[in-house]
């Protein structure tokens, strides 16, 4: 069970945390209680995470990954903008390693493939960063099977990223995808931000989900499943690492 960090910003994914203090107790907590998985990127504030992750975490133990993504630009609360000009995610990437205070990225995502750039370029530049030791790994955000492949023809991919959970399953092509090929999946929204808590009753389950039951859901779907639920609450925190311990029957 991983961390997804994007809640712990302002309104909108913009600015700064409501409470600075807290956000750090929080990253801290995850770690205390098993993470070795932190999910952020540049994006997220902007630039806002990464520091607090730094400042939390830094410097890191030798078990922790930490990945970060580029790709956007922001204009305000609520407004993303895809860019993969190589330019600009080279800018993208020394930046997150100036700010996460490594000398390489562990997991580094294209966060969305930008339409008016071809996917050779965008990835191609990456692959390079890889090349010169700034990236350990590369993973793709909200692709395709076919963007997928073509991505793989030009650099080795460690893991997809794209909306996945009890109520939103569109990906379930992806997600044997990754399977087959050894590839991470990690879901984001796992929890349908929310939506899968409301009360009503899952096909796959006997009953209203609870985060317990939704996550150990996920984790039971594929061997290739990174959840990474996210949370700016000690206690939600708490009760989403618990998943892994929850039993369900077939």
């Amino acid at each position: 069970m991983g961390f997804g960090t994007m809640r712990l910003t302002g309104p909108g994914i913009w600015g700064p945390p409501w409470d600075q203090q807290n956000a750090i107790r929080v990253l801290r907590s995850a770690v205390a209680a098993g993470v070795q998985h932190i999910d952020t990127a540049d994006a997220y504030g902007p630039h806002e995470v990464e520091t607090l992750i730094h400042k939390a975490l830094h410097p890191y133990r030798d078990d922790l990954v930490i990945a970060t993504k580029g790709g956007f630009t922001r204009q305000g609360p609520g407004q993303w903008t895809p860019c993969g000009v190589p330019a600009y995610l080279r800018q993208c990437v020394e930046l997150s390693l100036r700010r996460l205070g490594v000398e390489a990225i562990d997991l580094y995502y294209l966060h969305r493939i930008d339409p008016n750039v071809p996917l050779a370029d965008q990835v191609g530049e990456l692959e390079q960063m890889r090349a010169e030791g700034k990236i350990k790994a590369l993973g793709l955000s909200k692709v395709t099977i076919a963007q997928a492949v073509e991505a793989a023809k030009i650099a080795p991919i460690a893991a997809i990223q794209n909306s996945f959970s009890l109520i939103n399953t569109n990906s379930d092509d992806v997600v044997r995808w990754c399977t087959t090929n050894h590839i991470a999946f990690v879901p984001y929204a796992p929890l349908g931000a929310g939506r899968c808590l409301t009360g009503a009753t899952h096909g796959d389950l006997d009953g209203p989900a609870t985060p317990g039951s939704a996550l150990r859901w996920l984790l039971d779907y594929s061997p290739a499943m990174f959840p990474i639920p996210g949370t700016s609450n000690a206690l939600h925190l708490a009760e989403n690492m618990r998943a892994a311990d929850v039993e369900q029957t077939d």
